[in-house]
């Protein structure tokens, strides 16, 4: 996941234009997105159905919990980390977590990065989900344009979307968890 994840963020970043320099720090910022989430109980992260309020309670502190592993840094490439770390799961529209934030108020790298993320994980099976086609994928990111993700990044989305597929089957996930290229 982190390897698809990593790509399609500097995919997404390079056509969002944000220079040569950022798509790198993006692309080496992005696998650290989810390192919370050994804070994160195993019988709530691989639980095979929903998670109750309570165990989504715990689930929501692992952006929180990366940013603090991570830290706080003068390194841009941690300080990327450390953002995207804690803002992977805020929405456009002011609904998502740790901190509620809306907008433009979240940093570019974590727009990006939450479109990745979602990307990857509705094509990719998870323990309490089958994989979406690509075809759904993508039309629930254009649904929630707007709503979870930056509506300015569905155009790079969509220039960069035929080398996402390539990574997507380049990294594909072998049994066991290990992508094919590994």
């Amino acid at each position: 996941h982190i390897i698809r994840m990593s790509h399609f963020c500097r995919l997404i970043g390079a056509a969002a234009g944000l220079g040569e320099r950022g798509v790198e720090v993006l692309y080496h910022a992005a696998p650290m997105h989810d390192v919370g989430k050994i804070g994160i109980p195993d019988h709530i992260l691989l639980k095979p159905g929903a998670l109750d309020p309570e165990e989504w309670a715990i689930m929501k502190r692992h952006p929180e919990i990366g940013a603090k592993i991570i830290g706080q840094h003068s390194d841009e490439l941690l300080q990327a980390a450390r953002t995207i770390a804690l803002c992977h799961h805020e929405k456009w529209d002011g609904s998502g977590y740790p901190r509620g934030l809306r907008g433009r108020e979240i940093p570019l790298m974590a727009r990006i990065a939450a479109l990745a993320d979602v990307f990857d994980a509705l094509t990719t099976a998870r323990p309490y989900k089958k994989p979406w086609t690509v075809e759904e994928a993508i039309a629930y990111v254009e649904a929630q344009a707007g709503k979870h993700f930056d509506p300015a990044l569905m155009e790079p989305f969509h220039r960069a979307l035929p080398q996402p597929l390539a990574v997507r089957e380049q990294f594909a996930d072998r049994p066991g968890g290990v992508p094919a290229a590994v």
